[in-house]
C-alpha cells in the first residue's frame, strides 16, 4: 500500500469515527453558542445600558432591537447547543454576527472595535460551517 493510500484510508476511518461525527460537532456547537448565551444573559442583566448602547449606535426602535437581540442570542444559543433546527439557527446567528459587526464594530481604526469586528466575522464563518455540514450525530436534528 502506498503512503497516499494509507493516508486516504486513515482519513476515511477518521471521518466515520464517533469522535469526528459525534463529539466534535457537539463541542463545536457548544463553543460557538457560549458567546451568544453569555451575551444574551449580559443584556438581560443590564437592559437600560444595552438599550442606551443600541440607541447610541443609531438603530431605530432600540427597545424592540434589544428584545430581538436577547431572543436571538438566548433562544439561538440554546437551539444550537441542542442541535435543533441547526442549519436555520446557525444561518440566523451568522447573519446576526455580521450585522452586529457592521453596526457596532465598524470603527476599525480603534483596536478594540477591530478585534470585535473580526471576532464576529470569524464566528459567522464557523456558523456557516454548521450551516453547510449540519449538527452532527449528537443533536436533536441527528435523532430525526
Amino acid at each position: 500500500m502506498s503512503y497516499s493510500d494509507a493516508i486516504a484510508q486513515r482519513v476515511e476511518t477518521l471521518s466515520q469515527s464517533v469522535l469526528i461525527n459525534g463529539v466534535t460537532p457537539l463541542a463545536g456547537r457548544f463553543l460557538l453558542a457560549a458567546i451568544f448565551l453569555l451575551s444574551g444573559v449580559s443584556k438581560i442583566s443590564d437592559p437600560a445600558g444595552t438599550i442606551g448602547y443600541i440607541n447610541m449606535a443609531g438603530l431605530p426602535f432600540p427597545t424592540l432591537s434589544y428584545g430581538a437581540a436577547v431572543v436571538v442570542e438566548i433562544v439561538g444559543s440554546i437551539a444550537l447547543i441542542l442541535g435543533f433546527k441547526t442549519r436555520i439557527v446557525s444561518l440566523v446567528l451568522a447573519m446576526f454576527s455580521v450585522a452586529t459587526a457592521l453596526t457596532f464594530h465598524h470603527n476599525l481604526s480603534d483596536l478594540n472595535q477591530f478585534i470585535h469586528f473580526f471576532k464576529n466575522i470569524a464566528m459567522a464563518g464557523g456558523l456557516l460551517q454548521v450551516v453547510a455540514f449540519g449538527a452532527g450525530r449528537y443533536s436533536v436534528d441527528g435523532r430525526r
